[in-house]
């Protein structure tokens, strides 16, 4: 099972689509390994900087709608490969959400309310976050202190998870 945990990286703004994650420019590479350069590459976001800011990072904090846009693997794909198995929001585009579950991966569901908390408490400091998978919590820890939130997700949307994505689930169940 992949890890889901980790340093976070806050992109706080709504609405970053597909194109932002992975620039279609990189759709033909080949392999996952290639589009792992490129990650964010076009994310106009204030502060942030995608050659210093991924590095190091394992989880995705963000606002609302991540993944719009152009429906593609390719997104999920390069988080993946960049070691950002979980992402973080207030709500998905339908195809990104899924995508991630199919690849392994945590697209994590929480209401604005407990999105905002973690940007207000968290958002400049050094925080890293570890998803309990059976007990769908999410645990915080920064300044040495840490805190659990709850979370919900889809009984069939965790198996997908703890099976490495839809391949892994298909070679075990069929």
């Amino acid at each position: 099972m992949k890890k889901f945990s980790g340093k976070v990286l806050f992109l706080d703004r709504s609405d970053i689509n597909t194109d932002e994650i992975i620039p279609a420019k990189y759709l033909t590479e080949i392999t996952k390994e290639a589009l792992k350069p490129y990650l964010l590459e076009d994310l106009s976001l204030s502060s942030f900087d995608p050659m210093k800011d991924i590095d190091g990072k394992s989880v995705i904090v963000t606002r609302a709608n991540f993944g719009c846009g152009s429906s593609r693997e390719h997104a999920p794909w390069a988080l993946e490969v960049n070691n950002i198995n979980v992402v973080i929001a207030e709500s998905f585009a339908r195809i990104f959400r899924q995508n991630m579950y199919n690849c392994g991966m945590f697209a994590i569901e929480l209401p604005r309310e407990k999105i905002d908390y973690l940007f207000e408490t968290y958002k400049n400091k050094d925080v890293s976050i570890d998803v309990n998978v059976d007990n769908n919590k999410i645990i915080v820890s920064a300044n040495g202190q840490s805190e659990e939130i709850d979370f919900n997700v889809g009984e069939f949307d965790k198996t997908l998870v703890k099976e490495g994505g839809w391949v892994g689930y298909a070679d075990k169940n069929y």
